[in-house]
């Protein structure tokens, strides 16, 4: 099951485009997936096929939330990170413990760098639950607020990385998954879609983000903006 969006606005906030793979771009891990920029909106239908309902399960459920946030300085990126600090994101209804906070300049593509190359990875599963393909479902989800000054995306593959596995190896049971299934699978060939999600300063999602392919985004965005991230409660023993 791909993503399910948990918010009424679904066409109002979304766009698609089918993903590509990088090339020898200055900046890119080679081999990275990204939205190709061919941003359409969404047809009525393909809003109803990803839309939530009550069955849907948490580990392909996006919620969208809101949180105010202080008046800061458009310039003052350091008082955002501290802002993140100090935040309680959702008022007592999730752990406080902050992961951490990204800063992403003004019209950025893709917005997570490998810290090792700092070059850029593309759509990508996070593995700090580090479970194997038949619990991968049970990951815990992300909360993400923006904390401006500028607007960002949240980018979100159309296949989750059970579905990108089943198709590229043939014995699961103990394959852990990871981004560079995510790599082999756009470029054998098979079609994934990106939607783009528009979150205004103060606006926040819950992603399982160890399901689903994701990352931020700049694109079109004049001003930088701060991302504050947290995680959801580890997930129960099998």
């Amino acid at each position: 099951m791909g993503p399910r969006l948990a918010f009424d606005d679904i066409r109002d906030r979304c766009d698609i485009a089918p993903a590509r793979l990088i090339e020898s771009e200055p900046g890119y891990d080679d081999g990275a997936v990204v939205p190709s920029g061919d941003w359409v909106p969404l047809t009525p239908d393909e809003a109803e096929q990803y839309r939530a309902d009550d069955s849907t399960p948490n580990s392909v459920r996006i919620e969208l939330v809101r949180r105010p946030l202080p008046k800061l300085d458009p310039d003052d990126l350091a008082g955002r990170l501290d802002t993140a600090a100090r935040l309680d994101p959702l008022d007592g209804r999730w752990p406080t413990a902050l992961l951490g906070c990204a800063a992403s300049l003004a019209n950025w593509v893709t917005t997570t760098e490998n810290s090792a190359t700092g070059r850029r990875i593309g759509l990508h599963v996070d593995n700090f639950d580090r479970l194997p393909y038949p619990r991968r479902h049970q990951g815990r989800r992300r909360l993400c607020l923006n904390l401006g000054p500028g607007p960002r995306y949240l980018l979100i593959g159309d296949h989750d990385v059970q579905q990108t596995c089943r198709t590229l190896h043939a014995h699961l049971e103990r394959h852990y998954p990871h981004t560079e299934d995510i790599r082999r699978y756009v470029a054998a060939g098979h079609p994934l879609r990106c939607l783009r999600i528009r979150l205004e300063p103060g606006d926040g999602y819950i992603a399982p983000t160890e399901l689903l392919p994701h990352d931020g985004s700049t694109t079109g965005i004049d001003q930088p903006s701060v991302a504050a991230f947290w995680l959801g409660r580890p997930p129960k023993a099998a």
